[in-house]
């Protein structure tokens, strides 16, 4: 079972993360990315999905035009785990290729 980071695990993993925040009112970290255009966007979409997949942990996200938002929580463990920081990092190289 997956478990729940809490205190300074969950600090830690946080601050090393890029632009990523925790998300008011529930235990979730979010981070918006803003592409050219629509087209660059959804590139981007696909390859966090194919990587998501291949976790087996996905994302709950949202798209407007060129705006792609996320938001990361592990369901099993109630609350942000270690595997939503991975997948986090994986989503930041992944905007690189996508720009």
């Amino acid at each position: 079972m997956v478990k729940k980071l809490t205190g300074t695990e969950r600090s830690r993993a946080l601050n090393a993360l890029v632009g990523w925040k925790e998300a008011a009112g529930r235990d979730a970290i979010l981070k918006s990315f803003r592409f050219d255009d629509f087209t660059h966007a959804f590139a981007f979409m696909t390859r966090v999905a194919l990587i998501a997949e291949q976790m087996d942990h996905h994302p709950e996200w949202s798209n407007v035009y060129n705006q792609v938002d996320i938001v990361l929580s592990t369901h099993d463990a109630g609350g942000v785990s270690r595997r939503d920081i991975v997948l986090a990092q994986a989503i930041d190289q992944a905007v690189e290729g996508a720009r």
